[in-house]
């Protein structure tokens, strides 16, 4: 299971742990360089007040893709979707679980109302990996 990172991290705290990391490196030695690096772009993005800008992409850089996908409607019978289809607003494209699994909303196919195209979602799709090397 990939990492979590906290994007709500304490920037001097971590320029404090860079220069603790950074003593242990050569001045002038590739490893001093990075540090340094990153560490002026942590100062470089604080002093230009973008500090939430880039913990909002730090998080979106270490969130699975799969943790976006959100399920708008969850049926527990087909009968309650198909309902629900008839007499709703749907959007095409969005998604929906019915009885534990995932459909996506697409317009029929003479272009009057929607209907249900099974669509795997990501906990689905999770469970069909059962040789994944994370999960072990």
């Amino acid at each position: 299971m990939p990492m979590k990172y906290n994007s709500n991290f304490d920037v001097d705290s971590i320029l404090n742990t860079l220069r603790t990391i950074n003593e242990k490196y050569t001045e002038g030695s590739p490893e001093d360089e990075a540090i340094r690096v990153a560490a002026v772009a942590l100062f470089y993005v604080r002093e230009n007040k973008k500090l939430e800008d880039y913990r909002e992409f730090f998080r979106k850089f270490y969130t699975p893709a799969a943790e976006y996908v959100t399920v708008s409607q969850t049926f527990a019978t087909r009968e309650e979707a198909d309902a629900w289809l008839a007499s709703a607003t749907p959007r095409d494209g969005e998604l929906v679980r019915i009885a534990g699994q995932g459909f996506q909303v697409i317009p029929q196919r003479g272009g009057q109302g929607f209907r249900f195209l099974q669509t795997p979602l990501p906990d689905e799709l999770a469970k069909k990996r059962p040789n994944d090397p994370e999960k072990k």
